[in-house]
């Protein structure tokens, strides 16, 4: 496989640095994939809200849901919209800051050893078939440069974050990921 990934980057997706990360305490570490989703306003697709955020720029005052998110500093390492066109916003090199409070296997903060993407979508709401394809090339490629990455060690943020989170929700279709993935 022609290597995809160069110095914590995809070269398929647009770059958007963010300044919310991190250093890695490990950073030869990474060995979980997070899926998420996310749309802003809830439930609306399109947009650069969600870019916004991730970017510390979300004008607060656009929507009233938005209030909620005032001084809220939260990143994804990747977003995959509607179209399956890829945003970066931190390298995997660093940490983005999308799990919160999570624990996988015993070990707290998954930021610090995981990478996350984010998928324009609600848990109700099915995902796209172009998103699904992204996601899928994707996850070859940071399976491919992160080798500890498995099957076994990609899940939903509702794994990690049991009772706070529920995403990517019921809408997800793990079957249809895994049957592009392998």
């Amino acid at each position: 496989m022609e290597q995809q990934i160069a110095g914590g980057w995809w070269r398929e997706a647009e770059a958007c640095p963010s300044p919310n990360c991190n250093a890695r305490p490990g950073p030869e570490d990474i060995s979980l994939l997070v899926l998420h989703n996310i749309s802003l306003p809830p439930g609306e697709f399109g947009g650069e809200h969600v870019r916004a955020l991730f970017c510390n720029q979300l004008d607060c005052s656009a929507h009233p849901w938005f209030e909620q998110l005032r001084d809220l500093r939260v990143s994804a390492h990747l977003l995959i919209d509607r179209h399956g066109k890829t945003t970066q916003f931190v390298p995997f090199t660093r940490c983005a800051w999308h799990a919160g409070i999570s624990n996988f296997r015993g070990r707290d903060n998954c930021n610090e050893f995981s990478i996350g993407i984010e998928l324009e979508g609600t848990d109700d709401q099915s995902y796209t078939a172009s998103q699904y394809d992204s996601l899928a090339r994707v996850s070859k490629a940071i399976m491919h440069a992160y080798p500890t990455i498995t099957r076994e060690r990609i899940v939903g943020h509702s794994d990690i974050a049991p009772g706070r989170k529920t995403d990517p929700g019921p809408a997800f279709d793990w079957k249809q990921y895994w049957s592009l993935l392998y």
